[in-house]
């Protein structure tokens, strides 16, 4: 029943401290007026774990979306260069007409999660409220700095910083010179550093909040719940996971496929064999992806997470190498002038566009755009994992956590391997002779070129070649697994052959890429996720709208309001009735009256109750003590025992 229909009714009247008399449904509403019999401002938040949920296999969506990707990989087997062909003219029109897209996130999403961070929503924690961390800060730094070391950073490392070096982006330094060091580490930081993890940082920090905070499945479709409604089974849910899923898997399927390239130039490096080829690399993928549905399908997570560990040690262990064995003091002198170049140009890297010249367009093309699009293809990958660590964090630990913590140990890791790359450019000139760019090895060649500068390359060869191994199938693993979950509703625990099932649609997509073949194959990746990893960049864009929305109806927002308010009204009237002497305190006001704290806010609206009442896995309302915080037994009328 409304309050306007309470309202109707005769009420009974209570008198106040000072003797006026005014209507008790008029001063306070009714509690059954809120599901649970709880005011909005006063709900702790609704945590996924705690819902009562029935989780299932989303049928249309594994069907629309496995359709899709097995009939794109049946062209790319039988007609690779056809792929290779639409893809480039779908690459030039994507560039042409909504590179700007890509650019304009990389520029905004920064901005706009330093701005949520550090506005009133900042303390929102990601979580029930007064929820401890699960982690403390040194783990939580450590698992974020994990979740961005992987093959890309082997594979790019040495390679991007010496390309920048040989032929800066267009209109900045002179290329093979002086300048050109610190404007090439600049560059690469650019590209790994906080304008990379903004990505994620926006789809972890709204998944965060509607799982841990609002009590959702953590799907894609549920951060955008406020602006379409619906459910996870409506048709414009389905649309949003599946292009989860789609970006998903392109984006992992290219950095499978330069493990496998580099894999394969390790092992011909190391034996000394000849060009081993594509087929080898095919080779690669089909035993690694077999190790991928070993470990999906047999459940051993925590052997996994155990590797994953280990190679992250081992990957921390090879960037202490390249500092101490390569040119120490170079690099110890440089680094403090990348920062500093980095941050003096961060404005004009950030704001190059495809109109500024053909050479800007085609870099932009071959890098920072391309690189923007992979970052959207591993934001729902990554922020997923970066939500789950960061559950009881505020969203200003959050967001200054994802930001600065594994972008900045990256950008250091990288001004180790490319500073060691350029330092050896420049004293030898072997990597690039005359130091032309085109003159470079392959680029799957040209970390263990650089490696092999150094001493004890060797022992350390094999190592690289076992940790390139293990980050494809722990990512591999680890994006079949979300991937799974989006399929599956959200589930927590999803069907392993589902997952086993993404794992190899992922290695088919690696596979595609391969074949589109020889030097081709890095501008066939950069074509595929581009063009992939664009309709999920339009629902980053729908989820940043969202999580406003939520922020701004959030309890604690609502408390705040209140708070405000009432030491607004208090203070005014105080002084206009007592002068200097007067204290604060809490009395029923007639709602009529514009001293009323909440006169002007309607607490019993859909928008601020909806949200927290409990139903059962049919989604029928079900009794719930948010006091106890626990369910009520229908048949005794007493809260349910907690599962330990």
């Amino acid at each position: 029943m409304s309050l306007k229909d309470k309202s109707s009714k005769k009420p009974d009247f209570i008198v106040s401290s000072k003797g006026t008399a005014y209507r008790a449904v008029d001063i306070l509403k009714d509690l059954d007026e809120y599901p649970h019999n709880i005011h909005p401002a006063l709900v702790p938040g609704v945590s996924i774990d705690d819902q009562k949920i029935r989780y299932g296999v989303d049928k249309p969506l594994l069907a629309m979306v496995a359709l899709l990707i097995i009939g794109f990989i049946t062209w790319g087997v039988v007609a690779p260069e056809s792929v290779l062909t639409v893809s480039s003219t779908a690459l030039n029109w994507t560039m042409e007409n909504l590179g700007w897209v890509f650019n304009t996130l990389a520029m905004f999403l920064p901005i706009f999660l330093l701005v949520i961070g550090f506005s009133r929503f900042g303390k929102i924690p990601l979580g029930l409220d007064d929820e401890e961390a699960q982690y403390s800060t040194l783990s939580w730094a450590a698992m974020l700095f994990g979740a961005g070391i992987g093959i890309g950073i082997i594979f790019f490392g040495a390679l991007e910083p010496l390309s920048f070096y040989l032929s800066p982006r267009p209109g900045t330094y002179e290329a093979a010179t002086g300048p050109a060091i610190k404007a090439a580490l600049a560059q690469s930081a650019l590209h790994w550093g906080p304008t990379a993890w903004a990505f994620y940082g926006i789809v972890g920090l709204a998944i965060g909040y509607v799982s841990f905070r609002k009590g959702r499945v953590p799907l894609m479709s549920s951060i955008l719940t406020p602006i379409f409604g619906g459910d996870s089974s409506s048709f414009w849910a389905r649309m949003v996971d599946g292009m989860a899923i789609i970006a998903t898997l392109f984006g992992t399927a290219a950095s499978l496929g330069i493990g496998a390239m580099q894999i394969t130039s390790g092992v011909k490096l190391v034996s000394g064999w000849s060009d081993l080829g594509n087929d080898f690399a095919i080779g690669i993928i089909v035993i690694l992806t077999i190790g991928t549905i070993i470990s999906a399908v047999s459940g051993v997570g925590k052997g996994i997470r155990r590797l994953s560990n280990i190679n992250l040690a081992l990957a921390v262990a090879l960037a202490l190498f390249f500092f101490f064995a390569g040119p120490t003091i170079f690099i110890i002198t440089i680094l403090p002038g990348v920062i500093a170049e980095y941050a003096n140009q961060l404005p004009s890297m950030v704001g190059a566009t495809m109109v500024d010249s053909a050479e800007t367009k085609a870099f932009l093309s071959g890098w920072t755009t391309f690189y923007w699009a992979w970052w959207v293809s591993w934001a729902p990958f990554v922020g997923i994992f970066t939500a789950k660590i960061s559950r009881g964090r505020t969203i200003r630990q959050f967001v200054m956590g994802v930001l600065f913590i594994p972008s900045s140990i990256i950008i250091i890791a990288f001004t180790f391997l490319g500073g060691t790359a350029i330092f050896k450019q420049r004293e030898y000139g072997l990597l690039a002779p005359g130091n032309d760019l085109n003159a470079l090895p392959p680029s799957e060649e040209v970390f263990f070129k650089v490696l092999d500068y150094l001493p004890g390359s060797w022992i350390i060869a094999p190592v690289v070649m076992v940790m390139l191994a293990v980050f494809f199938i722990t990512s591999s693993d680890s994006a079949s697994l979300v991937n799974s979950q989006l399929s599956q509703r959200g589930n927590p625990e999803p069907k392993r052959w589902i997952t086993g099932f993404w794992a190899v649609l992922m290695a088919g997509i690696a596979v595609v890429i391969l074949l589109m073949g020889g030097k081709t194959a890095l501008s066939g990746l950069q074509n595929l996720v581009t063009i992939s990893a664009l309709p999920f960049s339009i629902i980053i864009v729908l989820m940043c709208f969202s999580l406003v929305k939520e922020l701004r109806n959030d309890p604690m927002m609502i408390r705040a309001h209140y708070e405000q308010t009432a030491i607004s009204n208090a203070v005014r009237y105080g002084i206009e009735e007592h002068g200097d002497n007067f204290e604060l305190a809490i009395e029923p006001v007639d709602p009529e009256s514009d001293r009323g704290v909440g006169n002007d806010f309607d607490s019993t609206s859909e928008e601020y109750t909806e949200w927290y009442l409990r139903t059962d896995e049919d989604g029928n309302p079900v009794e719930y003590d948010y006091e106890q915080g626990a369910y009520i037994d229908p048949k005794t009328g007493e809260p349910e025992a907690k599962d330990e």
